[in-house]
């Protein structure tokens, strides 16, 4: 017995010191690809299987600071402060949630949703979650957060996919990730949540409502 809980945690630590590895990498490297990705092309190729995603690498000085402003005013309003985790927003969330007796809102911040979509597949599990801490731990001790943004906002699904800053900008507007005005970047921050629905072009007063929120909130965020 005790010989196999040695081998546990042998194979725990095996397991952190992978993601750390990669985390560290990331201070210099782009990542090419993350698990989040893999699994949307898969999904893709079962029924095209020429599928291919569009996502470009864009440098953070590339990236248009009103998108910049426009996702942190919609996804995570204390990046800045916190060290990975807002207790508070979390809080307000299950609150909401409860209030309309089903899931309308997340408390994850930006730098949970980095450690979900880099490494971890999409099922929900106590195990799944705690790993993410754990990885979130890291990736706030290794990455400052200028680049935890950067490596955010090149790698998350903004479209059928669609993936990164500087792809949505092209594929929505016509534009380099750089030229995106304040209107564009609140409306690209609106569809985070939900960006396929809306890839199909659908308008919801919810969604403009959204958008009015984050545009409003904008001038009020401080970003790295």
């Amino acid at each position: 017995m005790w010989r196999f809980l040695l081998l546990l945690v042998v194979l725990f630590l095996l397991v952190q010191g992978w993601y750390l590895a990669h985390i560290v990498a990331w201070r210099w490297y782009a990542p090419g690809s993350s698990a989040f990705m893999q699994v949307r092309l898969e999904e893709m190729r079962e029924d095209n299987p020429k599928a291919a995603l569009r996502q470009q690498w864009v440098d953070y000085p590339r990236i248009s600071p009103n998108l910049k402003r426009a996702i942190v005013a919609a996804e995570d309003a204390q990046f800045l402060a916190h060290e990975g985790f807002d207790w508070d927003g979390m809080q307000n969330a299950l609150e909401k949630n409860l209030r309309k007796g089903r899931v309308v809102a997340g408390g994850s911040t930006i730098s949970q949703q980095l450690a979900k979509n880099l490494f971890l597949s999409g099922e929900k599990s106590f195990m799944r979650k705690g790993q993410e801490a754990i990885i979130t731990l890291m990736i706030e001790g290794v990455l400052d957060k200028r680049r935890i943004l950067e490596l955010y906002l090149n790698l998350i699904e903004w479209g059928d996919g669609v993936f990164g800053a500087e792809a949505a900008a092209q594929h929505y507007f016509g534009v380099s990730a750089a030229r995106l005005s304040p209107g564009q970047a609140a409306w690209m921050a609106a569809i985070v949540p939900n960006p396929r629905y809306y890839d199909g072009g659908a308008a919801t007063g919810a969604l403009n409502r959204r958008v009015a929120r984050i545009s409003r909130d904008m001038a009020a965020v401080r970003v790295p």
